[in-house]
Parts: structure tokens; C-alpha cells; sequence
């Protein structure tokens, strides 16, 4: 499968976002997200045995490092994107190091330990897209790591349901859980009471506050190449500001912005 039928299949923000783009850097946009669909899907499809996923990683990790021994028609697309805009393997491989991390049941005890794993599973993300999208300026690369960190975050809280029901996954910081005197039995539970409010309204804010930094250290000379990642922060933190909204309800729904919403965000960045 090649990477625009990959992409096809996956209907995401990110998908929304590219339409922004000038038709080379859309298509070289579409293999990069394609690849980080793939590893994501290897790393979380438990109908596949532990030590099977870790191995096709693995494999994955070395062809990016060091080249594909036997390429397939995907693969070759991956490589020839990295040979094109000079891609560090150590990038690449970043999101598969983490990804390794999702094949095991894991905890994070601190909010620095968390960064550590978005680090590799979206800021690493981040900052190859710099490339892609034409960005130049060093400071770009601030830019890139806080806005991965924000959207992570916000995954996260939105996701929580949904990845306990996927290995028991919680990614929320250990020594969060104790400061707001609410426990792992209790997420497991699905308690929604005044403890687990403020422990998500405390993360929320923690996100805001990447956004906001985000925001901040966009160099201008850059604003127009990052149409598209800003496009995805104001997707992003207003689908945070629905939930703090709506009261973090995310053991009964999945939040999503309606579309029309969507589309008023990408039209109010095609405007000059």
C-alpha cells in the first residue's frame, strides 16, 4: 500500500490542515503522516502478538537508521523522503521508540517523564514536519516541540476512555493522581467527581500553556510556512476549550469539532 491510500483511510485534523499546502510539500506531508500511520497502527493492533509488533518496529527502526534491505513500494517512499530534505534516522526513529514504549503496559510517574515519551511520539513528529512545510528559522524548532507537547496533552485527555479500554493505558503523571488525591482504581472506575475534575482542569491548563508558548515563540518569518500547524493548534485548543466547557465528560464521548467548525478555522487561515 502506498502512502496516499494509507492517508485516505485515516480521516484526521492533520488531513484537514494539508490542504493548505503547495501540491510537493502536501505530498511529501502525506508520506510523512503515513509513516507515523503505520508505526502507530503496528504498536497498537492487539491482534497481533507483543513480540511480532516489537519485531516489525524494530524492523522499521533499522530501515530508517541505516536503510531497507528489502523495500516494499511504501518503504521506498520513506526513504526517498528522508534522502530528500535530509531527514536525521534519529528522528525518524524517535516516534518508533516511542511507539515500542505503547507495546507494554506502562506509567508515567511525573509530568517529566511524560514529556520525555510525547517528546518522541509528537514533538519528534514536529520538528521533521519543519522541514517539510519549508520552515528556516532555528527558533521554529521551539515552536515545533511545545505545539507537539500541547497536542499530545490534549490527545491524551481526550483519549482517556479509550485507552484504558486499549491495555489499560493511562498516561496522566503518577504524582498528579496523588496530588488530587485520585487514584488509578478510580480512572479505571470511571469516577467523574470533584477530585478528577481538577486533576483535568489542572492538565488542561498545563496545555494551555504550551499552546500559548507555541504561539509565542512562532518566528514571523516562518508564520506562512506553519499555516498548516497553526491551523492544527486552533483545531486543537479549541477542541481543549470544548471539553474544560463541557465538563470533561470524556468517559462518555469522544470529542470532536463539528466540521463547519472546522472549515471557519481553515478559511480564517487562507485569508492573507
Amino acid at each position: 500500500m502506498r502512502s496516499s491510500e494509507i492517508t485516505s483511510k485515516a480521516k484526521s485534523n492533520l488531513a484537514l490542515a494539508l490542504k493548505l499546502l503547495p501540491r510537493e510539500r502536501r505530498d511529501d506531508m502525506v508520506v510523512f503522516y503515513a509513516y507515523c500511520r503505520v508505526i502507530d497502527d503496528i504498536a497498537d493492533d492487539e491482534t497481533v502478538d507483543v513480540a511480532e509488533r516489537k519485531s516489525a518496529l524494530s524492523s522499521w527502526r533499522e530501515g530508517v537508521l541505516t536503510g531497507f534491505a528489502d523495500p516494499n513500494d511504501f518503504q521506498r517512499e520513506v526513504a526517498d523522503l528522508q534522502a530528500k530534505h535530509d531527514i536525521p534516522g534519529e528522528l525518524m526513529a524517535a516516534l518508533i521508540d516511542g511507539c515500542l514504549m505503547d507495546t507494554e503496559v506502562q506509567r508515567f510517574g511525573t509530568w517529566e517523564e511524560l514529556q520525555q515519551y510525547s517528546w518522541k511520539v509528537a514533538s519528534s513528529v514536529g520538528l521533521v514536519s519543519l522541514k517539510l512545510l519549508g520552515a528556516t528559522n532555528r527558533a521554529s524548532e521551539s515552536y515545533a516541540v511545545q505545539l507537539g507537547q500541547a497536542l499530545q496533552l490534549t490527545n491524551i485527555l481526550r483519549d482517556i476512555d479509550e485507552d484504558l479500554r486499549n491495555g489499560s493505558r493511562i498516561y496522566l503523571p503518577l504524582d498528579d493522581f496523588a496530588r488530587f488525591q485520585y487514584s488509578e482504581h478510580d480512572l479505571i472506575r470511571r469516577v467523574n467527581d470533584h477530585r478528577f475534575q481538577a486533576m483535568m482542569s489542572f492538565q488542561a491548563d498545563r496545555a494551555e500553556t504550551l499552546f500559548r508558548q507555541a504561539a509565542e515563540s512562532l518566528p514571523e518569518d516562518d508564520r506562512k510556512s506553519l499555516t498548516a500547524a497553526e491551523v492544527m493548534r486552533e483545531i486543537y485548543q479549541t477542541l481543549l476549550r470544548q471539553m474544560r466547557a463541557d465538563e470533561f465528560r470524556v468517559f462518555e464521548k469522544r470529542y470532536s469539532l463539528p466540521a463547519w467548525k472546522k472549515m471557519a478555522i481553515l478559511a480564517k487561515h487562507m485569508i492573507p
